[in-house]
C-alpha cells in the first residue's frame, strides 16, 4: 500500500506555465430572470459495496479494533462524512446486492455464517456488516438508506421478508425477529432497487425477462406502518437505450424510478483502463470530454421516458457513476483500489454541472463509491491506529453542498472549444449556478485548460455584485493527489481571483482547477 500512495514521479510534463500569454478568456451569463427545478440532494448520493475495503476498513473496523471507533465505525471516516452532509447512501451493491442474502447479516456476529465474494477478487465475506449495522449508520450520518434488493439468486420471499424485518412495527414474524437481534423501532427505509445491472452481473437478463421479474417481486414488496417505498428498477448501461424503452413499457408506473450507470472510463486495446495517476494530457482531455458524453445519454434516456411517460411520474436515477482506471499496482484487482487526482476531481464537478440541468427526471447520483473504491470520497489505512486520506473529489462535493436543495438558474457559456480523441470536444470553462434559500446566488466554475490560466468575465443581468467570495481547489499539476505522507497537497484555500468593477465581476482561474463563489449584492 505504500508504494500505491506516494507522490508522482516523472509528471513533470504536465506542469505549465501560467504566463499572461498563454491566458483564455470565456464569458458566462446568469439567467436569474429564469430559475429553474430545485437541485435534489440526492444528486449528491453515495455508493458503498462490500468490495475491496469498501467496508471492511474503510467505514467499518468493529469494535475490538485498536483504530478509534464509534461502535466498529472507523470515527475519522465517521466525521469526515458528517462533514460532507451525505443525503443518501446506497448498499450493499452493485454486483454484490445480486449474491447477498440479508440473513445471513443479522444476530450475533460470531454465528454469522461466511461466504465467497466471487464477484470482487474471491474475499471471504464474514457478514459481520450487516442490515444493522449499515441502517444504524445512515442514522448516524442523517442520511436516507437506498437498499439494493437481490433478484439475481434471491426470491421474491426473500426480499418481501427483507422488507418486513426493517420497516414493520406490527407482531410480525420477521419484526419479532428484528426485535430480538436488538432494534425495537423498525427503521425509515424509502429507497428499494429491485435488482442491479440485471443485464449483467445481476443475472444477464433481456429486459423483457427482467421486466416481468420486476413486477413480481416489486408485488410482494409491502408497506408497512407509514413506511412509503420508493421502488427502484435496475437499468440500462450508458448507451442501451432499448433497455430503458423495454421496462418503461412493460413495467410503467408500477415503479418510481428507473436506474443509469456510466463510468467515465475508456478501454484500450487490451482492456486496461490507464492509470489514474500516470497519465498524458491527451488522456486527460479524453476523459473530460467522456464524462461530459454523460450529457447526452441523460438526454436519449430522459426523451424515451418522456415520450412513454409525459406526466413524468417516473424519475430517473444515475445510481452508479464516475472514473474507473486499472488497479494501483500490488493491490488485489477485484478490489478496485485507485488514486484519485485532480483529473478525478474535475469528473466530478463537471457531471454536477450537467446534473444540475435534468432534475426534471434526474433525482439521484450516487458517486461509486464512498470509500477505497473507485473514485472514492476518502482513502484508509489499517496500519497502528490508522491514516484517513481525503481525497480531491471530497473537496470537490463538499466545495458544491451549496448547490444541495437550492434553485437552479440557468446559464449561457461562450469559451474555447478543444477536440479530443473519440470525434468528441471539451469546452475550456464549465459552470452551473444556483440560489438557495436566502436568495443567496452561488457559481461553481471550472477551468478544464491543462495548461493556461482563464480569466472569466460573469454578467448578471439585475444583480451588482459588492461582495465575492469562495474557495478554489488546485493542484501543481493536473495528476495532482494526496497521501498518507502528504493529505494536503490537494485542499481548497481561499478564493482571491475575484474583481469587482461597478458591480460586474471577472474571475482568473488557474488551469485545472474548480472554484465555488458567493456573490452579494
Amino acid at each position: 500500500m505504500k508504494t500505491l500512495l506516494k507522490p508522482i514521479l516523472g509528471i513533470s510534463m504536465l506542469a505549465v506555465s501560467l504566463s499572461a500569454s498563454a491566458q483564455l478568456s470565456s464569458t458566462v451569463t446568469v439567467d436569474l430572470a429564469n430559475e429553474g427545478n430545485l437541485i435534489p440532494k440526492e444528486i449528491y448520493g453515495q455508493f458503498s459495496e462490500h468490495l475491496g475495503q469498501c467496508i471492511y476498513g474503510g467505514l467499518w473496523v468493529g469494535e475490538n479494533s485498536q483504530i478509534p471507533n464509534e461502535k466498529g465505525y472507523r470515527k475519522d471516516v465517521l466525521q469526515a462524512l458528517k462533514d460532507l452532509h451525505v443525503p443518501v447512501l446506497r448498499w450493499p451493491g452493485g454486483c454484490f446486492a445480486d449474491e447477498y442474502h440479508w440473513m445471513d447479516g443479522i444476530g450475533p456476529k460470531e454465528k454469522r455464517p461466511t461466504m465467497v465474494n466471487n464477484n470482487w477478487g474471491g474475499t471471504v465475506e464474514d457478514n459481520s456488516f450487516g442490515t444493522h449495522e449499515f441502517l444504524n449508520l445512515c442514522e448516524m450520518l442523517g442520511c436516507e438508506p437506498y437498499i439494493s434488493g437481490n433478484v439475481g439468486s434471491g426470491t421474491v420471499e426473500e426480499l418481501a421478508k427483507w422488507v418486513e424485518y426493517m420497516t414493520s412495527d406490527g407482531n410480525s414474524p420477521m419484526a419479532n425477529l428484528r426485535r430480538q437481534n436488538g432494534r425495537e423501532k423498525p427503521w425509515k427505509v424509502k429507497f428499494l432497487g429491485v435488482g442491479n445491472e440485471s443485464w449483467g452481473c445481476g443475472g444477464s437478463m433481456r429486459p423483457e425477462y427482467y421486466s416481468d421479474l420486476y413486477r413480481r417481486y416489486s408485488t410482494y414488496c409491502r408497506e408497512y406502518d407509514g413506511n412509503k417505498l420508493y421502488k427502484v428498477a435496475s437499468g440500462a448501461s450508458d448507451y442501451d437505450y432499448n433497455w430503458t424503452r423495454v421496462c418503461m413499457k412493460a413495467i410503467g408506473n408500477r415503479m418510481n424510478a428507473i436506474s443509469l450507470h456510466y463510468y467515465s472510463v475508456i478501454n484500450g486495446w487490451d482492456g486496461s483502463k490507464g492509470s489514474a495517476t500516470d497519465f498524458t494530457t491527451a488522456e486527460y482531455l479524453r476523459t473530460l470530454s467522456k464524462c461530459r458524453e454523460v450529457e447526452e445519454v441523460i438526454q436519449k434516456h430522459i426523451a424515451i421516458m418522456d415520450e412513454l411517460d409525459p406526466k413524468n411520474h417516473i424519475d430517473l436515477l444515475l445510481d452508479e457513476w464516475g472514473t474507473w482506471w486499472d488497479v494501483a499496482e500490488g493491490t488485489n484487482p477485484g478490489w478496485l483500489f485507485q488514486q484519485n487526482t485532480m483529473r478525478d476531481a474535475l469528473v466530478a464537478s463537471l457531471s454536477f454541472d450537467i446534473f444540475h440541468k435534468y432534475t426534471r427526471r434526474l433525482k439521484m447520483a450516487n458517486i461509486a463509491q464512498i470509500v477505497n473504491v473507485l473514485q472514492s470520497m476518502i482513502l484508509t489505512d489499517q496500519k497502528g491506529q490508522g491514516h484517513m486520506v481525503l481525497t480531491p473529489t471530497y473537496h470537490v462535493f463538499k466545495m458544491y453542498n451549496v448547490h444541495q436543495d437550492a434553485t437552479f438558474i440557468p446559464l449561457d457559456i461562450q469559451c474555447d472549444k478543444v477536440s479530443t480523441e473519440g470525434n468528441r470536444t471539451l469546452p475550456m470553462l464549465s459552470a452551473t449556478a444556483s440560489k438557495d434559500k436566502n436568495g443567496i446566488l452561488h457559481l461553481s466554475v471550472t477551468n478544464t485548460a491543462p495548461d493556461k490560466t482563464q480569466t472569466v468575465k460573469l454578467n448578471i443581468p439585475g444583480l451588482k455584485a459588492k461582495t465575492v467570495t469562495g474557495e478554489i481547489l488546485n493542484g501543481k499539476f493536473m495528476g495532482s493527489y494526496n497521501t498518507f505522507e502528504n493529505p494536503d497537497d490537494v485542499k481548497p484555500v481561499p478564493f482571491n481571483g475575484a474583481k469587482i468593477k461597478k458591480g460586474e465581476v471577472e474571475l482568473t482561474l488557474p488551469a485545472h482547477s474548480i472554484v465555488t463563489i458567493e456573490v452579494k449584492p
